[in-house]
C-alpha cells in the first residue's frame, strides 16, 4: 500500500493520510530500513489492537499500548524506565544533559528550576509575540492567495520566529537562520537509528552518521553561548523572555543556577522542541481542516464571531472550545513525539510479562492513538472526541507525555497552537490539492514529506 494513498474504510468515508504499519514485527533488517527510512514502520499493525507486543530475539523490546502500563513507566516507577540510551546518543550531541535528557537529581534540580518559567502567568505574557507571528504568517498566506502554499513551511517559519523571539527577545546578535539551518542539519543527518542501535551496541561506540553534523551543532551552540553573554552583561531588552527567566530561576531547595552551558542546553532543548513540534500541530491541523470542510467551517464561524477582523490573542484561547477540539484531534492522529523509548533497570511485569533489566520499552503514541479498544473507529478525524464531556483514560491519549517528566512546554504549545489557528481559519479558507496528500514521515518527529500544499483563499 502507497503512504501517499488516503486509507478508505469499506463502509465509510475516505480517512485522512496515515503510516502503513508492519503486517508483523521485523527482523534486523527489516528494523533497520524502516529506521532509515520512516521510524513508525517499526510499529505492527497488531500494536493498534493489543496491549502489548514483545519480541524476545537478539535486543528484547516491549511495545505497550495497555493504559495501566504506560502509567506505571511514566508515573509510578518512571526511575526505574529512564529514557533509552538510543534517545540520549540521538539528542545527546544537541542539547547536553538538559532537561529533556538528564536523570535522577541533575534531571530533578532543572525541573524545579524551569518549571515556574512556564507558569500560566508567564506563558500568557509571552503572547504577543505569538500574536505577531500569527500575523506575519497571515500576510504571507494572503500573498498567496488564489494558488498553493506550503502549510509546513509557512507554520515552521512563524513557530521559528516565535520560539527565538520568545528565547532571546531583542535579537542580541542572535543568528536565526544560522540555527535554524544547523537544527534542521541535525535532525536530518542525527535522528535515524542505525544498526548499531538495533544490535544495543554501547554508547560509546560511534555512531558514524551521528558525526557528520558536529560542525554544525558547534556552531549553533557558539552562537546560543555568546547571545547569554551579551544577556550577563546589558539586561533584558524589555518584558522578560524565557532566558531572562531561566537567568533568574534558582532551585528552591539547593539555591543552584545555571550556568552558560546548562541555560545554553535547554534554551536549544526549548528551541528544538518548541518550534518544530507545534509547526507539526498547526500544519497537520491545517490539511485536517482542508480535509474536512464541515469541521474547517464550524472552526471558522467560531474564530470568526469572537475575534472579527484582528488576531487571536492569550485572553481568546479559553472561548476557542472547538478549535482546541481540532488541535486535540490532530495531536491523537499525528502525534509530534509519536515514538519513545525508556529502559527498563530493574525485573518488572507489563501485561502479565516479564521484563527484564536492559529491555528496551517502546511507547509507540502513534498506535496507542489510534488503537481500537480505545478509539472508535480511531483512523477517522473526529474533534468532537475532545467534546465537553468526553470520557477518556488519561493514558490513552499521550501527545506530551505524562507523569512527572511531561512536557514542560505543553501549555506554552496548546496556546500558541490555538492563538495561530483561530486566526488563521478565520481568515482563510484552505483546500486539499489533487496529487499532493501529505506523507506522514517520522524520524524525530513526524513531519509531512514533501510538505503540506494547499489551496488558499480569503475566508
Amino acid at each position: 500500500m502507497s503512504p501517499r494513498v488516503r486509507i478508505t474504510d469499506t463502509q465509510g468515508p475516505p480517512l485522512p493520510v496515515r503510516v502503513p504499519l508492519a503486517q508483523e514485527p521485523l527482523g534486523i533488517l527489516g528494523t533497520l530500513r524502516a529506521g532509515r527510512r520512516n521510524l513508525l514502520e517499526l510499529i505492527p499493525e497488531q500494536a493498534t489492537r493489543a496491549p502489548i507486543v514483545s519480541n524476545n530475539n537478539g535486543k528484547r523490546w516491549h511495545m505497550i499500548m495497555d493504559p495501566e502500563a504506560l502509567r506505571r513507566v511514566l508515573r509510578d516507577r518512571v526511575e526505574d524506565y529512564p529514557k533509552s540510551d538510543v534517545t540520549k546518543l540521538i539528542l545527546g550531541p544537541g542539547i547536553g544533559e538538559s532537561l529533556f535528557i538528564a536523570e535522577g537529581q541533575e534531571w530533578l534540580w532543572q525541573r524545579r528550576t524551569a518549571a515556574p518559567v512556564f507558569s500560566h502567568r508567564n506563558v500568557a505574557a509571552l503572547a504577543p509575540v505569538m500574536t505577531a507571528a500569527t500575523e506575519r504568517a497571515s500576510a504571507r498566506f494572503k500573498a498567496a492567495t488564489g494558488r498553493a502554499a506550503d502549510a509546513f513551511e509557512e507554520m515552521v517559519t512563524a513557530t521559528f520566529e516565535v520560539i527565538s523571539d520568545v528565547t532571546f527577545s531583542g535579537g542580541d546578535g542572535f543568528d536565526r537562520d544560522a540555527v535554524h539551518r544547523a537544527i534542521d542539519a541535525y535532525i536530518a543527518q542525527t535522528a535515524k537509528v542505525s544498526l548499531l542501535d538495533i544490535l544495543g551496541a554501547p554508547p560509546w561506540v560511534p555512531r558514524p552518521s551521528r558525526l557528520i553534523a558536529g560542525s554544525g551543532l558547534r556552531d549553533m551552540k557558539a552562537v546560543a553561548d555568546a547571545a547569554i553573554t551579551r544577556r550577563r552583561a546589558s539586561g533584558s531588552p524589555g518584558i522578560p523572555d524565557l532566558l531572562d527567566l531561566l537567568m533568574a530561576g534558582e532551585d528552591p531547595k539547593s539555591g543552584r543556577r545555571m550556568t552558560t552551558a546548562e541555560l545554553r542546553d535547554n534554551l536549544l532543548t526549548f528551541i528544538v522542541a518548541g518550534h518544530e513540534t507545534t509547526a507539526l500541530t498547526l500544519s497537520w491541523a491545517l490539511y485536517l481542516c482542508a480535509f474536512d470542510p464541515a469541521v474547517q467551517a464550524r472552526a471558522r464561524s467560531e474564530a470568526q464571531a469572537l475575534l472579527g477582523p484582528r488576531a487571536a490573542t492569550a485572553a481568546d484561547v479559553p472561548h476557542l472550545p472547538y478549535v482546541r477540539q481540532v488541535i486535540d484531534e490532530t495531536l491523537r492522529l499525528y502525534p509530534p513525539a509519536a515514538f519513545l523509548s525508556r529502559t527498563a533497570q530493574k525485573p518488572d511485569t507489563l501485561c502479565d510479562r516479564p521484563v527484564k533489566p536492559g529491555d528496551t520499552v517502546i511507547l509507540p503514541i502513534y498506535a496507542l492513538h489510534r488503537h481500537h479498544s480505545h478509539w472508535p473507529d480511531p483512523d477517522r478525524f473526529d474533534p468532537e472526541r475532545f467534546a465537553p464531556g468526553h470520557q477518556t483514560d488519561r493514558f490513552t491519549f499521550l501527545p506530551f507525555g505524562d507523569g512527572p517528566r511531561i512536557c514542560i512546554g505543553a501549555n506554552f504549545a496548546i496556546q500558541e497552537a490555538v492563538i495561530i489557528l483561530a486566526t488563521l481559519l478565520a481568515r482563510f479558507r484552505f483546500t486539499l490539492i489533487p496529487g499532493k496528500t501529505p506523507k506522514p514521515v517520522m524520524i524525530l518527529t513526524l513531519r509531512p514529506e514533501g510538505g503540506i500544499w494547499l489551496g488558499i483563499e480569503p475566508a
